[in-house]
Formats: structure tokens, C-alpha cells, sequence
């Protein structure tokens, strides 16, 4: 499957990402903007990009590090029981700008050359803060964004003025949200807010909890993996894009 270079000057300076194409004749190939879980662009994050890609899509990997010095990549089976790692971690998180992440991806979008991407309006997916990323670009992007995908993504509500959830105006987008289940990220009341938002704001809208799952359920080099929940999730995701961007 093809996977293309793509490079942009975004506001932040240089960025560059990955465009997986899927594979033979298309004639259009709607985009996705997709961002990965904190563990940054691996294999895994590939993986799950062509399979998005192999139903026509032209996926863009965003990477949410793009703007920070070079980093060993993570082990995301250990990094949350590993103190070392853990700070290492957190401290990369804490470090990246997540309105420069949504600059970078409009930017990078734009600059694809293949005639064949429809990029004016595109969807965004993500998981855990991925996930919260994706959200958080329709709420900047406005028209822009289509349809938004967020998977066992944390923090979309809390109790500051800037809150994602008090952040709609602007937002034209269908939207998902894949809970996980006891998650304290996204909790039954978090859940609760989150849809009286989003049907104060007139938006179609699904949150889903998933009854079992835990919160990283949908990624497979993730030690809570969870394949029929993972499996239902790319149903709901591959349903809403059909439904948006085709």
C-alpha cells in the first residue's frame, strides 16, 4: 500500500507526515486527517491508517510530536509501568501544543498534490488523546471538518471555560465518541455532558460506551486490547465516513 511523504509549512515551522493511499484504481479518495494515541506514529498507528485506507480513503498520519527535539520511540505495552518511561512520556505530552497539532494538519492537507484527494472538507480520528485532537479540530477548523471519530478519547470535558464540549460553535461535523468503559477520562458523567452539549448545539452526534472495553481497547500493541470491541469500532468508524464523506 502506498504510503506517500507529505511536507507543509505550517504556522509552528516545517511539519512533515505520511499519506496512506490505498492500493489500485480510485478516482477520488475522500481524506482523513487521523492522529495517533499518545504513543506517537509507530507500526501499529501504519497498520491501522491502510486499514481505514483500504475502503478508499486517503488517510494523513498526524504526528503530535512533529514540533518536539527527536525521541526513542515508546514500548506502549510497558510505558505506563515503567516510572522512567511513564515521565518520559507525560512530560512529551505535556510539552506539545495541540491547536499548533490541528494547524499542522490543515496545512499538510493542503499541501497534497494527488488530484485524486478530495481534502476542502475531510474527517479526523484519533485515540485516547489522538482522539481528543480529532474533537478538538472540528471545534477549530469549523466547516472544514466533516466528521469526527474520537476512540476511547479523554479530557473533552472538564470544568475550565475552554473545555472541548464549550468549544461547538463553530463545529459543522458528524461526530462519534467511542467510550471505554470505567474510564475516569471520559466518565458516565463526562458522557452525559458531552451529549447534552453536542444536542444543545444541533449536532448529530453518538457516544458509545463500550460495556468491558478499557480505555485503549481499540489499539492491538496496546496490553487492554479488546478484538470484538476493536472490531465493532471500525464498523462504527468505516459507517460514519461512508455516511459523510462519500
Amino acid at each position: 500500500m502506498p504510503i506517500v511523504p507529505v511536507h507543509a509549512a505550517a504556522a509552528g515551522g516545517p511539519v512533515s507526515a505520511s499519506l496512506v493511499l490505498p492500493d489500485g484504481e480510485h478516482a477520488r479518495l475522500p481524506l482523513v486527517c487521523f492522529f495517533p494515541d499518545a504513543g506517537g506514529p509507530r507500526g501499529t498507528m501504519t497498520s491501522m491508517a491502510e486499514r481505514l485506507a483500504s475502503h478508499g480513503y486517503a488517510v494523513l498520519i498526524v504526528d503530535p510530536y512533529a514540533h518536539l527535539p527527536p525521541y526513542e520511540p515508546f514500548d506502549v505495552k510497558t510505558v505506563f509501568t515503567d516510572p522512567p518511561e511513564r515521565a518520559r512520556l507525560f512530560a512529551m505530552i505535556q510539552a506539545f501544543d495541540t491547536k499548533q497539532i490541528v494547524a499542522d494538519a490543515a496545512a499538510l492537507a493542503d499541501a497534497i498534490t494527488d488530484v485524486r484527494v478530495t481534502k476542502e472538507r475531510f474527517g479526523t480520528m484519533g485515540y485516547c488523546m489522538g482522539g481528543r485532537i480529532a474533537f478538538i479540530a472540528a471545534t477549530i477548523l469549523g466547516e472544514r471538518v466533516a466528521a469526527v471519530a474520537a476512540i476511547h478519547a479523554g479530557g473533552l470535558v472538564n470544568d475550565k471555560p475552554e473545555s472541548p464540549h464549550r468549544q461547538l460553535a463553530s463545529v459543522r461535523a458528524r461526530i462519534y465518541v467511542g467510550a471505554a468503559d470505567q474510564d475516569a477520562s471520559c466518565s458516565l458523567e463526562h458522557q452525559a455532558a458531552l451529549d447534552q452539549a453536542l444536542t444543545e448545539a444541533n449536532l448529530e452526534h453518538q457516544i458509545e460506551l463500550y460495556e468491558g472495553a478499557k480505555h485503549g481497547f481499540a489499539v492491538p500493541d496496546f496490553p487492554v486490547y479488546d478484538e470484538p470491541a476493536a472490531e465493532k469500532h471500525w464498523q462504527r468508524v468505516l459507517a460514519l465516513f461512508e455516511a459523510t464523506l462519500r
